[in-house]
């Protein structure tokens, strides 16, 4: 199995910290009020912290040094109420950033997914399913520390900084600035540090979104795996795509690491220059027992907070990558979109023309060259040729999954350009050789086609397609619960299934695009009655290389290199002895 599809990074486009951190920040904003009381709850701490070394320099000097043990045993009295309300408020802050952070999380998953199903072809064309699916899951889920920490966090330790600062200075100014003479040397580190950590952990997530891909791959295709036994080498991908993933992740973890030593080193030399200015140069008779324990203690909670926002930071180095990754998909705009003032497309009659239409997937090879043609409401047009022609590029563009690049597409006279894509298809039916089906009851994955069917009118779709009979056999019937893709049924009941579910939509354009290539001639026999019931009344277009099926058209085009060649009906084109008759020859007399 070829890995080079699971090694290629994504591309990801470079974006400020800053500006992606305040983006983060909005959806804090619509719990402005859970936020408040967080920060009332916090700011009461930071007081606490702020007021026990006072209180401990109050207990030794004026207290403890006098003889004072009743003022002592009031003082500790209210140290204790108030320290025991404080962990009370802590409790509750963490319940409250918890229930916020979630809900903020299942806000962004729930825009992510929505913008997804909105992105046109080309976005899921251009990479694996399992890359999408790690920046839905887990780079969402590395942002909840970040919008946890960045309220619990950031603003309390920040505050606790600078009254630690003032206080420290207005107890005594030459301590304070021997204690921060380490703060240029720590600033400097970890900007350093910043630069080199952020592209590893950019790395770490696209390592992470490679692994992830080809397991979400692998398990899908497990049958092919097994049934050319490849075991062997799918495992030595998996190894490989591993061993990246853990490479990079402790590539980054490494100079991430690096955050903790500069703190503690710039700690460490503050302690030492603190005792050194306070014991050597100033003289111990200079500055009283309490005042120099205070001082200690508020050098420690400077430090303290530091370290608790250099985690921060380097968390948010960590997984603003993830933060990256997600707000690119949701500045990704939808290629194919509603234009401005584009109308609601009314009932359709079934007229479909193209005029002098060309259209190309890479913008280098046309698929479609020049193609003009008018289908009259209710014909059947069968579309013939071989693999790579553009017959299916024929029906993406009626049902607007891509955009002509040349001429015009229109149904009833209207632009498909110019009409709601809802108002368009929803009164079409599409229908492809892999009819996939959800898990889930027949009835629920038939109900797909038109979500307000009755039980009748699914009842009725069955019948028509003739997929009423085996849904009876089956054990429960319509409430018969099927695995993801319709596992257990064989393929023939799986279109079976998905021809009710067209059915059941009455479309009034109906493509089916080599609907019937996986079914056996038994089943083709069952269900062509049910194809002609579904055809009548209604424009369709029917994608076949199996010619046996479309005999009964209206029309056949036969496409070649991105033009109609021929057109006619069956026996026109047989007559003529061309391109389809050397088709239709190499099936039936080969």
């Amino acid at each position: 199995m070829a890995v080079n599809s699971y090694k290629d990074d994504e591309q990801s486009v470079e974006r400020g910290k800053a500006q992606t951190l305040m983006r983060l920040f909005r959806y804090l904003l619509a719990y402005k009020w859970q936020i408040i009381l967080v920060l009332l709850i916090m700011g009461y701490g930071v007081l606490i912290s702020l007021v026990n070394p006072l209180i401990m320099e109050s207990a030794i000097d004026d207290h403890i040094a006098v003889g004072d043990l009743s003022g002592l045993y009031k003082l500790l009295a209210v140290a204790l109420a108030l320290n025991l309300l404080l962990v009370v408020t802590v409790k509750l802050r963490m319940y409250i950033m918890a229930k916020v952070c979630n809900e903020i999380l299942l806000t962004i998953r729930q825009e992510l997914y929505t913008h997804i199903q909105k992105l046109d072809f080309r976005f899921f064309d251009s990479r694996p399913t399992g890359k999408i699916l790690s920046r839905i899951i887990g780079d969402i889920n590395s942002l909840k520390d970040v919008l946890s920490n960045c309220v619990t966090t950031l603003i309390p330790d920040g505050l606790t900084v600078i009254a630690v600062v003032v206080i420290m200075i207005w107890k005594n100014p030459k301590l304070a600035l021997a204690s921060l003479m380490t703060i240029p040397l720590m600033a400097a580190s970890i900007l350093f540090i910043q630069i080199k950590a952020h592209p590893r952990w950019q790395l770490f997530r696209k390592k992470s979104a490679n692994l992830n891909a080809f397991i979400h791959e692998d398990m899908a295709g497990m049958r092919i795996i097994q049934s050319f036994h490849a075991q062997g080498e799918t495992e030595d991908t998996f190894e490989e795509l591993l061993m990246e993933h853990r490479t990079s992740f402790f590539d980054a973890v490494r100079m991430s690491d690096a955050f903790g030593s500069v703190i503690d080193l710039s700690w460490g030399l503050g302690c030492i220059l603190l005792y050194y200015t306070g014991i050597v140069v100033l003289g111990v008779d200079q500055v009283s027992v309490g005042t120099f324990i205070a001082f200690g203690t508020y050098l420690n909670m400077f430090w303290q907070p530091i370290h608790n926002i250099s985690n921060f930071y380097n968390q948010l180095v960590t997984n603003i990558a993830g933060a990256e990754r997600i707000f690119e998909i949701l500045d990704t705009p939808p290629a194919i979109a509603d234009g401005e003032g584009a109308a609601q497309m009314p009932p359709i009659r079934g007229e479909v023309s193209f005029a002098h239409v060309s259209f190309s997937y890479d913008d280098k090879v046309k698929v479609l060259d020049n193609v003009s043609f008018r289908i009259k409401p209710g014909e059947t047009i069968a579309l013939v040729g071989p693999t790579g022609a553009g017959k299916s590029t024929i029906v993406n563009l009626i049902s607007r999954f891509y955009d002509v690049q040349e001429g015009t597409v229109t149904v009833d006279g209207h632009d498909v350009k110019k009409v709601s894509i809802e108002s368009l298809r929803r009164q079409m039916g599409i229908m492809t050789q892999d009819n996939f089906l959800f898990s889930g009851t027949i009835k629920d994955n038939i109900r797909y086609g038109k979500l307000d069917a009755t039980d009748e009118e699914i009842v009725a779709a069955a019948k028509a397609v003739n997929a009423h009979d085996f849904i009876m056999r089956l054990e429960k019937g319509y409430d018969t619960e099927l695995s993801e893709r319709g596992g257990g049924l064989s393929i023939g009941q799986r279109q079976l299934l998905a021809f009710a579910r067209t059915m059941v939509s009455d479309p009034k354009i109906l493509i089916l695009d080599e609907a019937t290539s996986s079914i056996d001639t038994k089943t083709e026999l069952l269900v062509q009655e049910g194809i002609e019931h579904l055809l009548a009344g209604r424009t369709s277009f029917v994608i076949a290389h199996r010619l046996s099926t479309i005999q009964k058209a209206d029309r056949i085009f036969v496409v070649d290199d991105g033009r109609i060649v021929e057109e006619g009906n069956a026996r026109e084109l047989m007559e003529r002895r061309g391109i389809y008759y050397q088709l239709y020859m190499a099936q039936f007399c080969a």
